[in-house]
This record gives structure tokens, C-alpha cells and sequence, in this order.
């Protein structure tokens, strides 16, 4: 962490002078997911390097938000039709992060305007792409709002207003669960500081997520040796039939 911290200081160095600059520290920048993964948390820190002193208004406010991998949903609207529920109408999602978080010193309206956000995409629906839905429905909007509700529920998408614990204008803190369901990959972390809602300063950097053990060799068997994979896959149900077929004889004398 110590030599984390020392590259971004020297990296600071080299930018143009600026009034208020991030310092960013990460608890850990890998999480490593293995059979017994539960899910786990990042802690991020840092502080606010400043060639001027503190304005006295509008307050600093800092903004954190964390994206995993983007992928491709298709959205599926389901119509209850002769007393069957079945699929009607789809959108497909060009792009969505697997999992996005955001975090905020205060409420996220507060601290960030309307065209900051579609210029900087920090909010939940912003960091949706959706293009080109068919002409036929109206309410596409609908279907991204949908995705939004349901990744919500399992925690991949996150809300955390007035998390984010600023100290003197300085330093800043907050954690970030992440659920056991992650993506591999790298996940971009984005820090803003913003002033009266407009984005000052600004900082990414990346938490890579992998997978070990056993995890990452199923998963490598199961994009490089498909049919090696198929087979494992089939012998290992046998073997569970099999033994649950044999504790119930057992159980049954």
C-alpha cells in the first residue's frame, strides 16, 4: 500500500499546477475470488492536495464510483396472456457495467449538477448505454430502469449517498461492498472532487478482480478445453446421483 501511495505522489508531480488535486490509496487493488468467496471490501482513502488555500464556499464534496466490466443485456418484458406469463417485447442494453457502485459525501444531487453527470457519466443510469431500441416501443426507458431494479436487488448496482466521510476538507474515506457474483476483471475507480456541484478534480485507477484454485481452473477448462469440460461437467453428476442414490439405500435399511 506504502508503494502505491509513493507512485501516485510522484506521478502528482508531473501534472500542471492545479487548485485541489486527489491523492487516492486502495485498502487492496486485487480481490481474488476462490470456491468460498462470500463477497468482500474495498476500502478507498486518500487526500486533497491543494497549491491554494481551502474556498471558503461552496464545501468540497468527493464522489466515488467503482464499474466493473461492461457487458451486453437483453431486457425482456413479460405480458400475462391467456393466463401464461410470456416474453413480449425485448431491448437489448448496448453496454452496462456488471457491477457499478457509487458512493457520495451528500446527497448525489447536491454534490453533482445535471451536465456534470451526462458529461462525466457518474450516476447509475448514466453509466447505461442503451441506443436504438425498436421503433415499436415507446417506453424503452422502462427496460434500463428494469436492469437498474434488478441488479439493485442482488447488490450489483449500488446507491451509497453521504458515505464518504471528509475530514477538514482534506481527507476523505469510505468502503465499498462488493458482492459475492463479480465479474472478472478490472473493475475502474473514479474519484471526483466537485465544488457547487461542478467537477474540480478528478483520479482514476483500476481494482482488478481474478479468480484462483479451483475457480480460475474451471473457468480456463471451460473457454479453452469446452469438450474436456463437458465431460468433467457430466461425470461429476453421475457421481453425485450415484452417491445420493446410495446414502438413501442406506438410510432406507
Amino acid at each position: 500500500m506504502r508503494s502505491l501511495i509513493a507512485a501516485l505522489c510522484l506521478s502528482l508531480a508531473s501534472l500542471p499546477a492545479m487548485a485541489e488535486v486527489v491523492v487516492l490509496g486502495l485498502s487492496s487493488d486485487t480481490v481474488s475470488i476462490n470456491t468460498n468467496f462470500d463477497g468482500s471490501e474495498i476500502l478507498i482513502f486518500g487526500a486533497v492536495k491543494r497549491e491554494a488555500p481551502i474556498p471558503a464556499e461552496p464545501p468540497l464534496e468527493v464522489i466515488v464510483t467503482v464499474a466493473g466490466p461492461s457487458e451486453t443485456k437483453t431486457v425482456r418484458r413479460k405480458e400475462k396472456r391467456f393466463g401464461i406469463w410470456v416474453n413480449t417485447d425485448a431491448v437489448e442494453i448496448d453496454s452496462a457495467p456488471s457491477f457499478y457502485a457509487v458512493s457520495t459525501s451528500a446527497p448525489l444531487n447536491e454534490a453533482l449538477s445535471f451536465t456534470e453527470d451526462v458529461r462525466h457519466k457518474i450516476s447509475i443510469p448514466r453509466a447505461i448505454r442503451s441506443v436504438g431500441a425498436p421503433a415499436s416501443i415507446a417506453d424503452s426507458e422502462t427496460f434500463t430502469q428494469a436492469l437498474i431494479r434488478i441488479k439493485s436487488k442482488s447488490n450489483q448496482y449500488q446507491l451509497n449517498q453521504s458515505t464518504i466521510s471528509v475530514d477538514e476538507e482534506t481527507l476523505f474515506r469510505t468502503a465499498i461492498a462488493l458482492p459475492a457474483a463479480l465479474t472478472e476483471g478490472d473493475y475502474k475507480t473514479r474519484i471526483f472532487l466537485t465544488r457547487g456541484g461542478n467537477v474540480v478534480s478528478q483520479y482514476e485507477t483500476s481494482i482488478y478482480v481474478r479468480k484462483v484454485g479451483l475457480e480460475r481452473w474451471l473457468f480456463t477448462i471451460s473457454r479453452e478445453q469446452s469438450f474436456f469440460y463437458g465431460l468433467l461437467s457430466l461425470a461429476i453428476a453421475i457421481a453425485a446421483g450415484w452417491g445420493a442414490s446410495a446414502v438413501f439405500g442406506l438410510l432406507r435399511r
